[in-house]
């Protein structure tokens, strides 16, 4: 069923305002118009509601039971109206990104504090998911950017890479191989290894790395996501290579660089081809990048040790 407002509106105001002429002035709208809006509605109705003469209009008897319907009714919706533009003042204005969960857990944070000091009035969604949903998201427009990697690309994003992330081995400190300043994949055999089949490709990236070298490793536990072999690591169970972001700053273990081969990943943001960022939009993708690229090993001492 069709709701005939228009229609509604002009009754009432011809009732109201006493005539079709001064119904006309109230609604900016010609006396023709509101003549013709009225035999609409009167006729979708199937009932006269108004009585006409050269001098008065005079409600009918439907008119009479009517008025009060549309008196209700036409107040519902200008409290309605009203309640929703007010919301729509004092709603946030949020703000949402993708973010790899291994760079999201522990390195983000400082970004979002500042961005919240430069724009209070913007609420911000992160969306911690993997490579392929990322991408899924920047092309369907959930999402403004992805803090993500640059590796295939079927929705044919706009993929700026900013940074490699190595890969390093993560530890007790107790391990002999804390010891070391560095780590050579050839010292890893013999050890117990913990292997993260993740969407994101990083066990393909090392088995690629490596090539035949990978049969000589011992991977004796495999877990869908870092934090879990992480914990493992904590627990005792063995070794476990992830990327160098993945293991939080003053983390209870301890990590080294891996060499020969040293394995990395190119991170990057994604866009869809041709957006045009807002300023806000654009001032939390820079924090994002300098938070994380704050966090990466140096460059003047790849063997420098972290943790432990």
């Amino acid at each position: 069923m069709q709701i005939d407002f228009l229609g509604m509106q002009a009754f009432l105001a011809i009732v109201e305002q006493g005539g079709f002429q001064q119904a006309a002035a109230h609604l900016c709208l010609s006396q023709t118009a509101v003549s013709h809006r009225i035999r609409k509605l009167e006729a979708s109705l199937g009932v006269t509601l108004l009585a006409r003469t050269t001098r008065d209009v005079t409600l009918t008897d439907a008119g009479r039971a009517l008025l009060p319907r549309v008196r209700g009714a036409m107040r519902e919706f200008e409290l309605s109206y009203d309640a929703l533009r007010q919301h729509s003042k004092t709603a946030p204005q949020w703000l949402a990104f993708g973010c790899l969960p291994t760079l999201a857990a522990h390195r983000i944070a400082p970004a979002l504090t500042r961005f919240r000091a430069l724009h209070p009035a913007i609420a911000v969604r992160v969306f911690d998911n993997s490579i392929q949903e990322i991408a899924e998201l920047t092309h369907a427009e959930t999402t403004l950017f992805g803090i993500s990697v640059a590796t295939s690309n079927p929705y044919n994003l706009a993929v700026e890479p900013w940074a490699d992330e190595p890969f390093v081995l993560a530890c007790r400190p107790d391990h002999p191989l804390a010891a070391h300043d560095a780590i050579h994949w050839d010292q890893l055999k013999g050890e117990t290894l913990i292997r993260i089949s993740l969407p994101a490709g990083n066990s393909t990236a090392i088995d690629d790395a490596l090539g035949e070298r990978r049969l000589a490793l011992r991977w004796s536990y495999e877990t869908q996501h870092t934090a879990v072999a992480l914990n493992f690591v904590r627990a005792g169970l063995g070794l476990t290579v992830v990327p160098a972001l993945s293991v939080a700053p003053g983390d209870d273990l301890a990590t080294r660089p891996l060499l020969q081969p040293s394995i990395s990943r190119k991170l990057a943001v994604l866009t869809r081809r041709g957006a045009v960022l807002s300023e806000p939009a654009r001032t939390l993708r820079d924090l994002l990048v300098d938070a994380l690229r704050a966090g990466l090993p140096s460059h003047d001492d790849p063997g420098a040790a972290r943790g432990g």
